[in-house]
């Protein structure tokens, strides 16, 4: 298992880097969806573009990978009320699919990247039986 959680670990780590990118290469997208209460969209976008690279960098650095991993879960829940305007508006995107169906269907999945992630906050089995020899060696 260990094997699997490290390969979707590079996963999550790699699309969250190539999304946090996009937010910087082609920020016009990502402003469309900020809601229009918040100030400043392009701002945001960078914001949230930086916290993008720096959780998925995180997430492959051992020592910072649970923290990571918890700020990962935090971004996810900032960015779902641009998810939902997306939807309820009906935001057309580029290359996005314009069906309503799928603008609600992606709703959810935001929940699956909230799991994802979460998936990383807890320490690896390898590193509690690290832990508990460490503490059986102090007996």
């Amino acid at each position: 298992m260990n094997k699997y959680k490290e390969i979707l670990r590079v996963i999550l780590a790699m699309s969250i880097i190539i999304v946090g990118i996009l937010h910087f290469a082609i920020p016009d997208p990502f402003v469309k969806i900020v809601p229009p209460q918040l100030p400043d969209p392009l701002a945001l976008v960078y914001i949230s573009g930086v916290f993008e690279i720096l959780g998925g960098i995180g997430l492959l650095v051992p020592n910072v990978s649970r923290a990571a991993a918890w700020g990962l879960i935090a971004l996810f829940v900032a960015v779902f009320p641009a998810n939902i305007n997306m939807a309820v508006n009906r935001i057309h995107l580029d290359n996005v699919p314009d069906s309503p169906v799928f603008q609600y269907i992606r709703l959810p999945l935001q929940a699956v990247l909230i799991a994802w992630a979460y998936w990383y906050t807890k320490p690896s089995s390898d590193a509690r039986n690290q832990a508990s020899l460490i503490n059986l060696d102090e007996k």
